[in-house]
């Protein structure tokens, strides 16, 4: 039997870095053994042991043939696993009978021999062709296939004595390899266009080889054939079978080996995305249905919802800033909530807690984390220099998705889906993932308004997603433990030691628009709005200690949701809210876009408008339902909030009332409770804000705004 060790002493050989070597001398010292080494140059040169057995640098050379790593013969575990139970079993018996043709017992050993072992024609004395012969007329086999078994069972042991199987080998499309070539060739063309038919590739394929190869030098298969082909190329390069969109996913997944950020703690990496919601909302304005969107911050460690905001199509940079605010500043929790729904103010989970009660205040919608690492994708939002510049200064990093690649983002994803699956689709106005899944007439159920329908989002969040055990969160020493996100917080702050919190609350104006103006003696002047407060009291003519891109010019930090405010921190280093001289006419936020439309209305019906008479004209044309373009009614949409986009408001009404939210909060008595899922899966949405030089037109927009009412 061949041995898989070699001696090593003197006059064994070595290729080192390529070179053959050979020890002429072993010697053992205090820093360990040491081998001495000479070349076929005659140079010598002294090396550890250690070195010479253990480098990538060094490979033995041995001096008779044994077992090699690179042998074509597969490994016993490969060979043996293969077979069926009977099979095991006949090659069993079978080694038995040649370790009793070798040794004269069936084990192989006496101190394990049986009863009558060994048997007189396997004796110690009787001659080796005696044993093969009376095998052979014992297992009714020939001389010959009893010797085979002997000799590959003292090559391979019971491996040996399987039944010969030819190796694997990929399998091959049928017909030519060139014909399958050039028709994935052609399928890979289609990956970015509208899904073509089988019979359009088997006919662009035949075109393709003759203009190629020439005409008779391929053999074209036949209609039966091709499609077998196409069946098998399927799986290497999807086409026909799933929908467009994942095909696009799988043909662009990254060849080599996937990589993957790995959280340890809470607060350490923190997805953002956005997402359009499949449910219609309800404008109050228009009495029309709009499309909404979702954008939310996870904690990647706890996958716990630490941010949430639904907004009219389309979301803008100051939108993503307000739900990076909520992890720094949660929302209060209603008064409606369920306890364990209910975040302490401090973000202690309550287990902690003595007394859970005794936590002052109602609590919070969500945990207070501040983020290490933000991953977002390459959104027009995301990529702002507004968003970049509040992450700068907040010490946060930035670490975008790679293009096309949703599985970098995989947990919201999954989030995005697990609302459609969880929540969504028991709510009026589902209108369901495609246009093939949606019903006839789905607006004809809408009835949330967007701050509504925020609301049940948050609370089945809250009360649903951060309570339900996930799949994805498992603790490595106790792998068969499901852990909800909130339990997971408490398992990351327990293991991490701390977490990290907001230091200053006065820390949410940065997350507004910094503009640069001069302080006159009226006030500040922002695109044509003049801004006056106390704040601004003895600045007038002060010289600014800026050197900002307006000359003597102070920092204002500017909402475009609400510019009925800005905010100014003076010398003294406190903020100061300054209010708009035309702010009483609005009684309510009113966005920039908003005032830019209003000044072209009025510009057009009046000869010298102003601020004022352009939000009253405004005013009434919204409140009367006249909107004309898709602009103004978003526009109109996000006037009609209650909230601008940094403030935390008071608890609104609970919304559970509804039937549709009871189902969906598993709140319904007579409805079982419906199973959100695990963590997410959607597209992110881009900023696709409207042009304000667009705004004026389409006169019929909303001719039937109010048909049905």
């Amino acid at each position: 039997m061949s041995r898989a060790g070699a001696r090593v002493g003197v006059g064994t050989r070595f290729r080192y870095d390529g070179e053959t070597v050979e020890v002429v001398e072993l010697a053992a010292t205090t820093a360990g053994n040491e081998v001495v080494l000479k070349d076929t140059r005659g140079s010598v040169r002294r090396l550890s042991l250690k070195e010479l057995l253990f480098s990538d640098r060094a490979e033995i050379v041995p001096e008779q043939t044994g077992p090699a790593a690179d042998d074509a013969e597969e490994i016993a575990s490969v060979v043996l696993s293969q077979l069926r139970d009977d099979e095991r079993r006949r090659i069993l018996e079978r080694a038995e009978h040649v370790r009793e043709v070798l040794t004269g017992y069936r084990s192989g050993s006496p101190e394990l021999g049986r009863e009558g072992e060994p048997r007189t024609e396997y004796a110690d004395d009787a001659p080796a062709e005696a044993r093969y012969a009376a095998k052979a007329r014992e297992l009714g086999v020939s001389v010959r296939t009893v010797k085979q078994w002997v000799a590959d069972f003292r090559r391979h042991g019971e491996a040996g004595l399987a039944p010969k199987r030819g190796q694997s080998r990929p399998t091959q499309p049928p017909g030519d390899e060139r014909w399958a070539e050039m028709a994935l060739e052609v399928m890979a063309e289609h990956t970015d266009q509208s899904r073509p038919s089988r019979t359009l590739v088997i006919e662009r394929t035949r075109a393709r080889v003759i203009a190629r190869f020439g005409p008779g030098v391929v053999p074209q298969p036949s209609r039966a054939t091709a499609f077998r082909i196409l069946e098998d190329l399927e799986r290497r390069h999807p086409l026909f079978r799933l929908s467009t969109k994942r095909n696009r996913d799988i043909a662009h997944r990254p060849e080599g080996v996937y990589g993957k950020l790995r959280p340890t703690r809470p607060g350490e990496y923190l997805l953002m995305d956005t997402t359009r919601l499949d449910v219609f909302a309800f404008d109050p304005l228009t009495l029309k249905w709009v499309q909404a969107e979702l954008t939310v911050a996870m904690d990647w460690y706890t996958r716990c919802i630490t941010g949430i905001r639904v907004t009219p199509v389309s979301t803008k940079a100051v939108d993503v800033s307000a739900v990076l605010y909520q992890c720094f500043r949660p929302r209060p929790a209603p008064r409606d909530w369920p306890r364990h729904a209910v975040w302490p103010e401090h973000g202690i989970p309550c287990k902690v807690l003595v007394d859970v009660e005794a936590a002052v205040g109602g609590g919070l919608a969500s945990p207070p984390l501040v983020p290490e690492t933000l991953v977002v994708d390459h959104g027009k939002v995301y990529v702002s220099e507004h968003l970049t510049s509040v992450c700068r200064r907040m010490g946060l990093s930035i670490q975008p998705a790679r293009l096309r690649t949703g599985r970098d983002k995989g947990p919201v994803e999954r989030y995005f889906r697990t609302v459609r699956e969880g929540l969504l689709e028991a709510l009026p106005g589902y209108k369901g993932p495609d246009i093939h899944s949606r019903g006839e007439s789905p607006e004809d159920d809408a009835f949330f308004f967007l701050d509504e329908l925020e609301a049940i989002i948050r609370e089945w969040t809250a009360a649903v997603y951060h309570c339900r055990p996930h799949s994805s969160l498992v603790d490595p020493g106790l792998p068969g433990l499901r852990m909800s996100p909130s339990q997971m917080f408490e398992h990351g702050m327990a293991r991490a030691g701390y977490i990290e919190v907001p230091r200053d609350r006065d820390l949410a104006f940065e997350f507004l628009q910094t503009k640069w103006r001069t302080i006159q003696h009226y006030g500040v002047e922002i695109d044509r709005r003049r801004y006056r407060g106390p704040g601004l009291n003895g600045l007038s003519g002060m010289n600014s200690p800026y050197d900002g891109p307006v000359r003597n010019g102070w920092p204002f930090q500017v909402d475009p949701d609400d510019i009925t405010r800005i905010y100014f921190r003076a010398p003294d280093r406190r903020w100061h809210t300054l209010t708009w001289e035309h702010a009483p006419a609005a009684g309510m936020p009113l966005s920039e876009d908003a005032l830019v439309f209003a000044r072209k209305l009025a510009a057009a019906k009046y000869r010298f408008p102003d601020d004022r008479l352009a939000v009253a004209d405004l005013l009434e044309r919204w409140n009367l339902g006249l909107g004309t373009t898709l602009a103004e009614r978003r526009m109109a949409l996000r006037l009609s909030r209650e909230q601008a986009a940094i403030e935390l408001p008071d608890a609104d009404e609970p919304l559970a009332a509804l039937p549709s939210v009871r189902r969906a909060l598993g709140q319904d008595d007579e409805t079982p409770a419906l199973s959100p899922g695990e963590p997410e899966e959607a597209e992110a949405g881009d900023d696709d804000e409207a042009d304000v030089e667009d705004l004026i037109g389409e006169d019929d927009f909303y001719a039937d705004a109010l048909e049905d009412v």
